[in-house]
């Protein structure tokens, strides 16, 4: 296998240090000269455009922030000589990767969808959850690299978006559950509930979510709010179920909610930032804090 991977953002970044660390030679490519400088440091080869990786590597990972932008390299690297087979490990709907998928087969080259859960942390640890789908005999010849960046991968079938489809059902989940998550705890704090304790006894309750169990404690509590995953990205998911779900015709509800709180946070400048920051906004509303930063002693 020669190994190819294109984006090298937040995610990505990881992604190359591990191939290389791992010893599989990646030859990478972004078009920030300063994130691609950074992965070659760590042992990986520089290409100087998408279309000459594709010429060069057999197999393509692609790790991009959004769908437009995945179209438009494919339409790049589908040009390659020497591609046959692209892993698509960014989230970018079920509708684009079938037909990318289906541009790719005519040129005898296999799509596979490999979307990941787990965020920045996950991805520098190598223990992401990967949701795979499309052709199974391309997706065991990549194998040995996915084991790389994930520890738990999931096969799902040979329809393309099948892989999409998960990863979009599991973030719309996490976004309405966070949102709901936010309210809550800032009506307990407001109301004189310790945050850490509020937190002991959630999870250990029926209201336990991964944005009690994780997010939160990571997060918020302690008011570090690293950046780990976008609210920019967490919408464009939402924003993605929401679409599918209606071409399916499936009534949302309570998503349209979720999604509506971070289309307003992203007009209030947290698009870039990790979406644990839109707790901010209850917390301004509510006149109240969750959590505090730790006593320096």
């Amino acid at each position: 296998m020669k190994l190819g991977l294109i984006g090298l953002g937040n995610m990505g970044f990881h992604f190359g240090t591990r191939l290389a660390a791992a010893g599989l030679n990646p030859v990478v490519f972004d078009v920030n000269s300063q994130a691609l400088a950074r992965v070659v440091a760590s042992g990986a080869r520089a290409a100087v455009s998408a279309r000459a990786l594709a010429d060069e590597a057999d197999t393509v990972l692609l790790c991009l922030p959004m769908p437009s932008i995945v179209q438009s390299v494919a339409a790049e690297i589908l040009q390659g000589s020497a591609v046959r087979n692209i892993v698509d490990l960014s989230t970018t709907g079920p509708s684009v990767t079938e037909s990318l998928a289906a541009q790719a087969a005519e040129r005898g080259i296999q799509w596979v969808t490999g979307p990941v859960s787990g965020g920045t942390t996950g991805a520098e640890k190598g223990t992401l959850t990967m949701m795979v789908s499309g052709d199974e005999a391309a997706y065991l010849a990549a194998k040995p690299a996915l084991d790389v960046l994930a520890k738990n991968i999931h096969y799902l079938g040979a329809a393309p978006g099948l892989g999409q489809t998960m990863k979009i059902v599991n973030n719309t989940l996490c976004a309405v559950s966070f949102v709901a998550a936010c309210e809550t705890l800032v009506f307990g704090a407001k109301a004189g509930l310790d945050p850490k304790q509020m937190l002991d006894v959630i999870n250990t309750s029926s209201g336990r979510s991964f944005a009690t169990q994780e997010k939160v404690p990571q997060c918020i509590l302690t008011r570090d709010f690293p950046t780990r995953f976008t609210t920019d990205l967490l919408h464009k998911d939402i924003k993605l179920c929401m679409e599918e779900a209606e071409k399916l015709g499936v009534p949302m509800t309570v998503s349209p909610a979720a999604r509506q709180f971070l289309a307003f946070a992203i007009s209030q400048g947290d698009g870039p930032k990790d979406y644990a920051h839109i707790i901010r906004h209850i917390e301004q509303w509510a006149g109240a804090e969750f959590g505090a930063k730790p006593v320096q002693e």
